[in-house]
């Protein structure tokens, strides 16, 4: 019976040594993860940053256009009224400023035809010349695509 008791305690004290086993072994894995995670975070260093140093932006070019002088389109009686507009496209870059270049008569073309359209009322105030800002530069750049301007710029407006 001595036997029994003694086989019977082997058996029983073997389970408590894995379970401590377990536990001796899942306590050395968190303190290594912890330890691991500590240094991770605060003994490796500032985080070397690499940033990108972007070039300089090229400055634009400009691109002179012929002076255009028109007569506005009046009623019938009333007083003739010119407009004579000096203007200059700006562009990305040199090249793209040589291509536009031979497509000059074009847009000077299409100057000339919208501007003749143009009564005296629609130049008034600043949102008139935006307007024609706007309409300007989306016409000349349907004349020259696919190549496009970043806008038209008013060097001269005369209204007369």
């Amino acid at each position: 019976m001595a036997d029994d008791d003694q086989e019977e305690g082997a058996e029983a004290v073997a389970p408590k040594g894995k379970r401590k086993l377990i536990i001796m072994g899942g306590a050395t894995a968190l303190v290594l993860l912890l330890a691991g995670g500590g240094w991770f975070f605060f003994m490796r260093g500032p985080a070397k940053e690499v940033q990108a140093v972007a070039p300089p932006p090229k400055p634009p070019v400009f691109l002179d256009v012929p002076e255009v002088l028109v007569n506005l389109s009046n009623a019938p009686g009333e007083r003739v009224q010119y407009l004579k507009v000096r203007v200059v496209l700006e562009v990305k870059d040199q090249p793209l400023s040589a291509q536009i270049a031979p497509t000059m008569p074009r847009v000077t073309d299409l100057f000339q035809t919208y501007l003749r359209e143009l009564r005296p009322a629609d130049l008034n105030g600043s949102v008139g010349l935006f307007r024609l800002k706007e309409e300007l530069t989306r016409r000349v750049n349907a004349a020259i695509s696919p190549n496009q301007v970043n806008a038209v710029l008013f060097k001269e407006i005369v209204i007369q």
